[in-house]
């Protein structure tokens, strides 16, 4: 039996969708967590790694992935962190999207991206049932 998989979908998958992602894989049991984006950027955020980090997990290996068809079909749920996204998303797929309010990390102080992570980690654990 497949694990189900879920699917967090950002702008540029170097921050919040990474950080969803991140935390599902660390906390579940029974499925699987992938990230994407549509514009995704070269590389993850320095801050991205170094907030996991301080939760106890290594992202420094992962890599923004472009958002493709395949991920879209194969994903048992699509979580979108960007009101911007909601209209790209094919309406086939609808029925299995949701979208988290969650503010963009760009701009902001050390401490309220770490507000937001951890707003990410709360509705993780929610979508979870831990």
């Amino acid at each position: 039996m497949r694990k189900k998989v879920i699917l967090f979908i950002c702008i540029g998958n170097s921050g919040r969708s990474q950080i969803a992602e991140s935390f599902f894989n660390y906390l579940s049991k029974n499925a699987k967590a992938l990230s994407a984006g549509i514009k995704p950027d070269k590389k993850i955020h320095p801050w991205t790694a170094k907030l996991m980090e301080e939760s106890g997990i290594d992202i420094s290996k992962q890599k923004p992935k472009l958002l493709n068809h395949e991920m879209l079909r194969g994903s048992d749920k699509i979580i979108i962190l960007d009101s911007e996204l909601l209209h790209k998303i094919p309406k086939k797929y609808l029925n299995k999207t949701k979208f988290w309010k969650i503010g963009k990390l760009s701009g902001k102080s050390m401490k309220e991206v770490r507000k937001i992570r951890n707003q990410i980690e709360k509705k993780v654990k929610q979508l979870i049932g831990a």
